[in-house]
Formats: structure tokens, sequence, C-alpha cells
């Protein structure tokens, strides 16, 4: 199993993901030692009865209230001394009443990247911890004791206080924890691992609970999921760009390098390596036919005939080309699948512009959780070396780096982002479904001769509720600040809300570019196969037979008769000398991968489980190897 070691500094977020996902942690010596000066530090203050905030004194509102000997309180008639000091029972009652999180819990991969950033921010040395106290903290995560926090209760100021004492708690032996899969007991979670409760000391709930884990931890595993996503959604355009036939000029370097946005330029690079090898993008217009129902005397050979469609153009007359005359030196006149129009529509050709800009707004959270990796989040902060210190209050500083509206904002816009990359692939998904907008390909994929049948009408239908739903999540909950703790925390930043949204969106952003490539995946089948079974019918036939797919041309007794089928055999020879049609080799590799586990829709039938195959594939990242490994 992978090992990683904490020093408070050089924490990644691929490191974090791979302790989310099992892997152990050990505590660099060198921090150790710093963690150790610090509570030191806090000890010797507190015998010298210094006024320490969260040490000696209450929390929050009660900042203004010193700590006493004893409990008053314990001197009422039938009073239990709880046996603890006061600066010891406030810690404890620190962790104890602030656990009061509701909902589901978060999976075990968020509560284990919350544990790790935790202990990665205590190592830094300036939140007052006990070196003991840590380790039992790794030991915690390294025996597999996942704490149940439930997901909602967290304003992201004074850091994720309740869902960060979730985790305290099962360290005290209270609260409930998963062990291998069974929800149990704290205190019979650390004794099923041979672990046991710790009682806490000066400042160590505070330091425990007061700072960013839940934000960070739910934001950084979003932004790995949504790094792939984007991958995956350049890959999805690729597949429906083959599909379409398009247009690769709006790609073109030259033209990205004069609107240098990085993201953009990336995609468009992207996009152009997905695509390498395409013989179906860039084709001549006049050489793509458009689809035409099956009949039973479509095709002159059984091999053709099982195609399960027809293709066909319209020949422009002569009469219909004045004016347009050297246009039709160029482009054979033939109508068929695609129009003879210079670009694409915009959810095509503003691929780079729309995709880049999400990839620049991921890129600039993952700049801010970088930082906030290696953070100290807590509150106060220690300075135990700080050697011009007059007083303690100079040593034992109250900040706000708890507070988490950098990382509420980056998540912010990611939440404004993720719609942006749906709403462009169920655009896509659509065009490709509608029979006015898909180039000649038939209405919902699907041959639908006798009327009876609808192909992929209804999964366009699932992604535009998945759009819907995704945009109406987009509010950022960050501008809506709620003052807790009697307005001694008088704004806050929600970013643990936040962050909880980004990491449920990127999941449901997968299913749409799922449900697109299950779409694209089928158009490409069709495109391939009816520009290919024109093709083979060039090499087999002649004008007079080819002419047989070509609608509006001249009586044979007409004098123009000859002309026309001069310029059918032209569309005939040009298509007879083209090597067989494909994608390009990453996309190829991709549909591939979709054809092991979902087949070619020939006629109608159950999709539920294959438009959960589709889903799947994307989630597990499985496409998206198989077009890396294409182009590797």
């Amino acid at each position: 199993m992978k090992h990683i070691q904490l020093d408070g500094t050089s924490l990644t977020r691929t490191q974090l993901a791979a302790v989310a996902h099992g892997a152990t942690v050990d505590l660099s010596p060198v921090a150790l030692a710093s963690v150790a000066r610090a509570a030191d530090f806090l000890a010797e203050q507190v015998s010298k009865q210094e006024p320490i905030y969260g040490v000696s004194t209450g929390f929050g509102s009660n900042a203004d209230k010193l700590l006493g000997a004893h409990r008053l309180r314990d001197a009422l008639p039938g009073a239990q001394p709880s046996g603890r000091a006061p600066g010891i029972e406030l810690q404890h009652n620190l962790i104890v009443t602030h656990a009061v999180c509701v909902g589901e819990p978060f999976a075990p991969e968020v509560v284990r990247a919350m544990l790790c950033i935790r202990i990665n921010t205590l190592l830094r040395g300036h939140s007052g911890i006990r070196v003991q106290t840590l380790q039992a903290l790794a030991d915690l995560l390294n025996a597999g004791v996942v704490p149940v926090v439930p997901q909602l209760g967290s304003v992201g100021a004074s850091g994720d206080l309740a869902p960060l004492s979730h985790l305290a708690i099962v360290l005290i032996g209270g609260g409930e924890a998963f062990v291998d899969g069974v929800r149990m007991p704290g205190g019979e979670a650390l004794a099923r691992k041979g672990l046991k409760p710790i009682d806490l000391s000066y400042k160590e709930g505070l330091a425990l609970n007061n700072g960013t884990a839940q934000m960070l931890a739910t934001g950084v595993l979003a932004v790995q999921q949504l790094e792939d996503l984007l991958d995956t959604a350049d890959l999805a355009a690729a597949m429906t760009i083959d599909a379409f036939a398009g247009r690769l000029g709006a790609f073109a370097p030259e033209v990205h390098a004069l609107r240098p946005h990085p993201g953009q330029v990336k995609t468009a690079a992207h996009l152009l390596q997905l695509l390498e090898g395409s013989t179906l993008a860039n084709i001549p217009y006049h050489l793509v036919p458009k689809f035409r129902a099956w009949q039973p005397a479509s095709w002159d050979t059984p091999a053709a005939q099982a195609l399960g469609f027809d293709i066909g153009w319209d020949w422009v007359a002569f009469h219909q080309r004045h004016g347009r005359e050297k246009f039709y030196r160029r482009f054979l006149p033939f109508r068929g699948g695609k129009k003879h129009q210079p670009q694409d529509s915009y959810s095509l050709r503003c691929i780079p512009q729309v995709h880049g800009a999400v990839r620049d707004a991921l890129e600039q959270a993952k700049r801010v959780l970088d930082i906030e990796l290696n953070a100290v989040t807590d509150n106060p902060l220690v300075f135990p070396d700080k050697a011009d210190a007059a007083h303690v209050e100079e040593q034992v500083i109250s900040a706000g780096h708890f507070h988490g509206m950098p990382l509420a904002l980056a998540m912010s816009y990611l939440k404004a982002a993720i719609p942006v990359l749906a709403s462009i692939s169920e655009r896509r998904l659509n065009k490709l479904v509608d029979p006015a907008t898909n180039d000649g390909l038939p209405a919902f994929l699907i041959g639908n001769e006798d009327g009876t049948e609808s192909g992929h009408m209804i999964v366009q239908y699932t992604a535009a509720a998945i759009v819907n739903d995704l945009a109406s999540r987009a509010m950022p909950a960050s501008v809506y600040s709620i003052p807790t703790s009697a307005n001694a925390e008088d704004h806050v930043s929600m970013g643990a809300n936040e962050a909880r949204h980004v990491l449920a969106m990127v999941g449901d952003l997968g299913k749409v570019l799922g449900l697109e490539l299950l779409v694209a995946a089928q158009a490409l089948d069709l495109r391939r196969d009816m520009i290919n079974a024109a093709r083979e019918l060039a090499h087999r036939s002649d004008a007079e037979g080819f002419a047989s797919k070509v609608l509006g041309g001249p009586l044979p007794e007409a004098a123009e008769r000859a002309d026309f089928l001069g310029e059918v055999d032209a569309l005939r020879a040009q298509l007879a000398e083209t090597q067989a049609f494909q994608p390009g080799k990453a996309v190829a590799a991709a549909h591939a991968l979709l054809r092991k586990r979902i087949p070619y829709l020939g006629r109608d039938r159950a999709l539920d489980a294959e438009v959960a195959a589709a889903v799947a594939l994307v989630a597990d990242g499985s496409v998206l190897a198989a077009a890396r490994a294409a182009w590797a």
C-alpha cells in the first residue's frame, strides 16, 4: 500500500487523493519537533496564568470569560465534578457540543481526506497540539477508522467547526465511526483496531476542529474528478465532431494564438490530438450522403441490403446555378448530409472557448487549493520562537485563517462553470438527434421506417433534466452569509456548502458526458457506415447505377441527361478513389470500448442498462483511458 510522509509543507492534491483512497501516512520527525515546541510553550504560558484565547478563555462570544482554577458549579449541592481542570474541560466540551451535523454521512474518501488535511496543517507547529495527540489522529487514519461526519453543519468560518468535531469526537471515544464498512460507536471502533481514546490538553480541541478541512477535502476531490472530466468532455466533443464530419479550421493553432487564453489553447490542441487520423473531419461537403429510410429495393446486393438504411443526394439543376458556377466547379452540385457552409454551429466551433474557460476556472481553483493544502487554518496561531515579544499576545495571535472565503469563491467559480460544460454537451447531443440539425442523419438516430421507434429521443430528455438541475444549483452560497455565535462570527464564507455542492455536481456532469458519448457513438456508426456505403457503391457501379441515389436529375430523354451523368460519375469517381472513412485514432479507441459494452442500436430496445454502462465508463475513467492509450 502507498505510504505518504506528511510534513505540513509539501502535501499535494495527488497525495491527498491517494490517502483518501487508502494510502497511509507517517509524520515527519522534523515537523514533530516544531509541534512539540509549540505545545511546550503553551503549557508554560498556562503555568504562568497568561490569558490566552481558547486556552484560558472561553470561545467565540465567550472569549471575555477567563477560566478559573476550578468550575464554580462543582460547589453546587449534589454536583458531580468531571475530574478535569477547567482548561481541559473546555477542550472536551468544545468537541462534544460542536459535533452536531445532520444529514447523510460523507463518503469514506472525503473523511479520510479531511483527516489527512487536519494532520498536515497541525504539523506546521503553530497550533499547540501535542505530539501524542497528533500521532493518535494519524493512527486513527492509518487503522481505517472512518468517523461518521454528516454532511450539513458547517458555515465555513470559524472553519468547519461542526464537521471537524465529528472527526475529533471519535478520537476521545465518542461519536460514531465506520470500520470495514460497519457503522458503530466511536469507542467500539477504536477498540476494534486496538486504539485507545485520548484526553485533550490545552487548545487541542480548538486545534482539531478549527480549520477548513471539510471544504478543502471536498474541493480537492471534486477538482481531481473535474480534471479528468474536462478531458472526457473534449473526447465526447471530438466523437461528436467526427459524427458530424465537422470542420477543424476553428481549432487551428494560428487561430488560438490570436486569443491565447490558456484553457482555450489547450482545448483546441487537445481536440486536434483526439481527431488525429480522422478522414471524416474536413471531408468535402458533396461526398457526404444524407439518410433515407430503408426500403426493400434500396440496394443491389445482399450485403448492402443488410445495412438497414438508404442514402442519397439531391442534384442542383443547371438553371439553379446562375452566379454560382465557380462554386460548383469546386464543389460538385450535390446536396447530401452536409450543408455547403464553412463553419459549424457554436456547440462544435466554440468548444475551445467554452471548454477552455472551464479549464481556466479549474486552474484558478487548483491554485487556491494548493496553497490551502499546506496552510495553517486554526486560531489562535502560536509563535513560540518570536524573540522580541513583550507579551504573550504577540506570540499567541488571534487571526482569521479559518475563514473559508478563498476556497468559497474558488468553488463558486467552479459551480458556475460546471453547468456550462454540461450545457454545451447537451446541446451537441440534441444536435445529433434532431433531424433539422444533424446534417443528414436519421431522426433520433434510428431508421424508424414503420414509425414505431424512438431511438435516442429520451436520452436527450435525461441530459436536459440534469443540465437544468445543475444550473439551478449554481447559485453561489458564498454570497449569502448568515452570522453565527451571537454575532461574534458576523461574516462567514459558506465554503463548506460550496465545495460539497461542487463535488456532487461533478458527478452529475459525468452523467451528461456519458450520455453524449452514448449518442455520439451511435451517430458515428451511422455517419461512417453511410459514407462507406456510398464509397462501396461507387466501386461497383457506373454512373447510371450511382444515379439511382441522386434525386432531381433530368429524365433519361432530356438533353441535360448526359451532362448530369457526367457530374454523377465525377461524384462516384471521387468516392471510389478514397480510402475507407474512419474517425480519429483516439476517438476510434473510445468508440471501440463503448461498443464492447453497448451494441449499435439497430432497433428499439431497453436502454436503461446501456445508459448506466455509458455513465459508468465515464465515472471509472475507462473510456478516457482508452483514448489516452491510443494517442500515447
